[in-house]
């Protein structure tokens, strides 16, 4: 009889403590505290960006403009400023310097700009360097940062997110028997910088992810993933279970 009692006293103890209780004043708290994060989660990215966007056409503007002549300028005969007249005038002036460029006079300008530049120590080799990398990014023939990747980095088990720039060409490949990829590792939060290996093809894993998708979780640290149903199913395909070790030396 006691052990009826005493186990029908525990269900009913159990019940009350499974019982939800009426909200309380901590319960409101957490949940103004996660709308309010919610709103910073929304705001902040469109507000930054906005902020940054601002500040780049307020300095082109305050410089650039200053090119166009008063009798020109919109904001002599208006009563208010007119924000993007100098990034408008700029990406006018670019185009006018590419049609200049791609002519005869203008090519033979170049190269004797640049025969100029070579004779310079140290200017030949920021200069070089520079037209290199803008030739290699905004050309429509290279494949240059166009993949994400994952190598075994910086031993085996380990995967790194890496993209592709590229086919190993020139002395390096010629002192190696497997055919190298140029694979520039980006780090952590800062994507601009990292280091350029040399992997071989065959250990060099592509991913379907776009090559903004890849900087961003680099950015994030991994927070942001692109989620799988968005990827192209065209592109994709069984993976090996397992891969050839990358030597790093």
């Amino acid at each position: 009889m006691d052990e009826g009692v005493r186990g029908g006293a525990e269900r009913r103890e159990g019940e009350e403590q499974r019982r939800p209780g009426p909200p309380g004043r901590f319960g409101l708290a957490t949940k103004l505290r996660n709308y309010f994060l919610a709103g910073v989660i929304v705001v902040a990215p469109i507000s930054i960006t906005f902020f940054i966007v601002w500040q780049v056409v307020q300095v082109v503007d305050n410089n650039v403009g200053k090119l166009l002549p008063a009798r020109y300028n919109p904001e002599t005969y208006l009563p208010f400023s007119v924000p993007g007249i100098g990034v408008l005038l700029m990406v006018v002036l670019i185009t006018l310097i590419g049609m200049f460029a791609a002519g005869f006079v203008g090519r033979t300008l170049m190269r004797t700009s640049e025969r100029l530049l070579n004779r310079m120590p140290v200017i030949r080799s920021i200069y070089g360097t520079l037209k290199q990398i803008f030739e290699t990014v905004f050309s429509h023939s290279s494949q240059s940062f166009r993949e994400v990747v994952l190598i075994e980095y910086p031993r085996r088990g380990i995967w790194a997110i890496g993209f592709l720039t590229g086919t190993t060409r020139g002395e390096i490949q010629e002192r190696v028997e497997p055919k190298l990829l140029n694979i520039f590792l980006p780090t952590t939060p800062n994507p601009t910088s990292g280091f350029l290996l040399f992997v071989p093809k065959e250990d060099v894993l592509r991913l379907d992810m776009s090559v903004e998708d890849g900087i961003k979780m680099v950015i994030s640290s991994g927070i942001v993933a692109p989620e799988p149903a968005t990827l192209p199913v065209r592109q994709r395909s069984p993976q090996p279970a397992t891969s050839p070790p990358v030597t790093v030396g």
